[in-house]
């Protein structure tokens, strides 16, 4: 990847996915829902036979917990010491649950990738895809939940206000505004958080997955008042 990006190595590039696509350590893994995975997905790439958002079934606002995540991974083929690549259709929304939910769980951030692009890119590019499914052997996945990976809803309320701080909802604006209430009880935002889609950090066309240059991504965080020396919360 560009060696403009803070931390590059979160992100594969098509290239180096396309060099590494049959080496049995790594295990690809496309988030979009499985009958999208069914038509067509990347050669040698898992389908993810679960909730895009690895959703905790009785409490739906949270993670899977680490049993049940251990339990899903290892059944998807995914052992810790693999390193994972996500990718899907949605513009990297459901690969980038994925990335969270296996570093939120200690998944080592140098074996935790996004396809920068998707499949849109990969397809787009001519690169090798099938509707064929590899087999899949169960793997062996520790999770180790970290303590600084997520805010509680007491931290959010302590952090209103504090100007070392910035909130960031990356929501859409309708979300944003309270106009769309997406089924929520309430509708509206945070006070004092900062708005920016997380669809305006990427490429056009809408959805590519491709993320901006990172020029023009510290130009647009640093406008919204999102910068290195603030703790951000995002949400």
């Amino acid at each position: 990847m560009p060696s403009d990006y803070a931390r590059p190595e979160l992100l594969a590039d098509t290239a180096w996915l396309a060099e590494h696509i049959d080496d049995p350590s790594i295990r690809i893994v496309d988030c979009d829902e499985f009958p999208a995975y069914q038509r067509l997905h990347i050669r040698n790439a898992i389908g993810l036979k679960t909730h895009h958002y690895l959703k905790d079934p009785e409490h739906p606002d949270h993670i899977m917990p680490p049993q049940m995540f251990e339990q899903v991974m290892s059944a998807h083929g995914i052992g810790s010491d693999h390193t994972v690549v996500a990718y899907d259709g949605m513009g990297g929304l459901y690969a980038a649950r994925l990335w969270w939910a296996l570093d939120y769980y200690g998944h080592s951030p140098q074996a935790n990738k996004v396809l920068n692009g998707g499949f849109r890119k990969w397809f787009d590019e001519g690169r090798p895809v099938t509707r064929d499914q590899p087999h899949v052997e169960p793997a062996q996945f520790t999770a180790r939940p970290g303590p600084d990976t997520c805010a509680t809803l007491n931290e959010m309320k302590a952090a209103v206000g504090r100007p070392d701080i910035v909130i960031w909802d990356v929501r859409s604006r309708g979300e944003y505004t309270g106009d769309d209430g997406r089924q929520n009880k309430r509708g509206g935002h945070i006070p004092e958080a900062v708005h920016m889609e997380w669809l305006d950090l990427t490429a056009p066309p809408e959805r590519s997955g491709l993320l901006l240059p990172a020029a023009e991504i510290r130009r647009k965080l640093e406008a919204a008042g999102i910068t290195p020396e603030k703790q951000v919360l995002t949400h």
